[in-house]
């Protein structure tokens, strides 16, 4: 690829409040839990009572309190703990979710890579016997190799961390 033998110069402004401002910026951001305490506001007999925000509405009804049984809170708190090894890290700039496949769209456009189109099923068939097919997806992003880390049953929870035996598939 002609992009490796290029010389690549990265020019970075310092940040203005020092690295340890940054540091601290990213780290709210990377290690994050679930629920910030600030919104918790009562644990007693009838559960845990906490102040969550409801997008479907607006002005002052879209701050609202929900009550769940203490169980319950734990259950849902637990969906969103990360199996170990597992890092939750927030996109930003240009990998940022709003604007992210038109991003890496005219990156590529810009460094004039290939931009790589998938294969409709018929032609991956008519390749031949001896070919070897590869069966991960293309990722719809950056169309990239995906690695399937669990697959989910019909009718299955989609979320919370992959079963013991769940390992990487590649």
């Amino acid at each position: 690829m002609p992009l490796k033998r290029k010389k690549w110069f990265v020019w970075a402004k310092p940040p203005f409040s020092g690295p340890e401002a940054v540091l601290a910026y990213l780290a709210r951001y990377t290690h994050r839990v679930a629920i910030a305490n600030s919104r918790l506001i009562a644990l007693d007999e009838r559960g845990v009572t906490f102040r969550y925000k409801d997008y479907r509405r607006n002005g002052q009804a879209r701050y609202r309190t929900m009550t769940l049984s203490a169980d319950e809170f734990i259950r849902r708190f637990l969906l969103h703990v990360l199996p170990k090894g597992f890092h939750r890290i927030r996109h930003y700039g240009l990998l940022a979710s709003a604007g992210c496949k038109a991003n890496i769209a005219r990156a590529k456009e810009l460094m004039g890579a290939p931009i790589s189109q998938v294969e409709p099923p018929a032609a991956q068939d008519a390749a031949g016997p001896d070919a070897t097919t590869d069966h991960h997806p293309p990722c719809s992003c950056c169309c990239g190799r995906m690695i399937m880390v669990e697959i989910f049953g019909r009718g299955g929870a989609p979320r919370g961390p992959p079963s013991s035996g769940a390992g990487i598939r590649i």
